[in-house]
């Protein structure tokens, strides 16, 4: 079944390390300004940490060396954030929030399942390239008291129910062959986490060119022969969906 999926142009970028410093200075100047900003210091708080958990780990990383990346006190940082594991919640957060507004536009796509697979498989590549979705699948959540272990995990859960949602719509609606969809969920699902460990901001392709890349490849296994040419939407850019006041999505 051939699959056609829109891939955004390369464009030139400048490197990783220069980003990274470029970032560094930015992060700097919200504290270096005199100008009372609590969100704009916030997000450098978390910004600064996400990287830093990222490249030492939760339990390597203190808020002594939070603090000192960001040439502030140690007691400058508790005026935003009471402890370590608050730190690490919100960023959590941030890369759930990112892959859950990404799923909304997902479920509103009136398409096959096998549609929304390919949309699952393009946006969350895109989100685990980002520092902040690198985050939910390269720390340890058993560090983790277990009040915020229990949110950790339940929202890992809803990922993984909502990816199993659109492969088991896919069965029924006939796009996707018959097959165990916990294991196919799986499988996906490991395929792009791994990204977190290899991707490289200013290698040869963009997360968005992988993300397609994963999409014609991993859908191939799943995808019913005798259905018709898939063109999947580019979810990136479609908007999110308002909510009514029971949850549900406007048609």
């Amino acid at each position: 079944m051939p699959l056609s999926i829109a891939v955004r142009k390369r464009t030139k970028r400048p490197a990783k390390k220069a980003v990274l410093e470029a970032d560094a200075l930015a992060y700097l100047a919200a504290f270096a300004d005199r100008r009372r900003n609590p969100n704009g210091k916030k997000e450098a708080v978390l910004q600064t940490s996400v990287q830093m958990f990222i490249e030492k780990g939760y339990r390597q990383t203190s808020l002594d060396d939070v603090a000192k990346k960001l040439k502030i006190t140690k007691p400058a940082l508790y005026y935003y954030f009471h402890n370590k594991e608050e730190i690490y919640l919100e960023c959590y957060r941030r890369g759930i929030a990112m892959t859950q507004q990404s799923l909304e536009r997902i479920r509103s796509h009136e398409g096959s399942g096998l549609e929304k697979v390919t949309g699952f498989i393009q946006t969350y590549t895109v989100i685990i390239a980002n520092d902040f979705g690198r985050f939910l699948v390269r720390q340890d959540d058993r560090e983790l008291s277990p009040k915020a272990q229990a949110e950790v995990r339940a929202e890992k859960r809803k990922i993984d129910q909502s990816l199993r949602s659109f492969i088991e719509q896919g069965v029924e609606d006939g796009s996707v062959r018959s097959c165990n969809v916990r294991l196919a969920s799986f499988s996906l699902a490991g395929a792009i986490h791994s990204l977190a460990n290899w991707f490289e901001p200013d290698g040869p392709m963009t997360a968005e060119q992988v993300g397609a890349e994963f999409a014609q490849t991993l859908t191939q296994g799943l995808a019913n022969r005798r259905s018709a040419k898939l063109r999947v939407p580019d979810f990136q850019t479609m908007p999110i969906p308002p909510k009514l006041s029971n949850g549900e999505m406007r048609s």
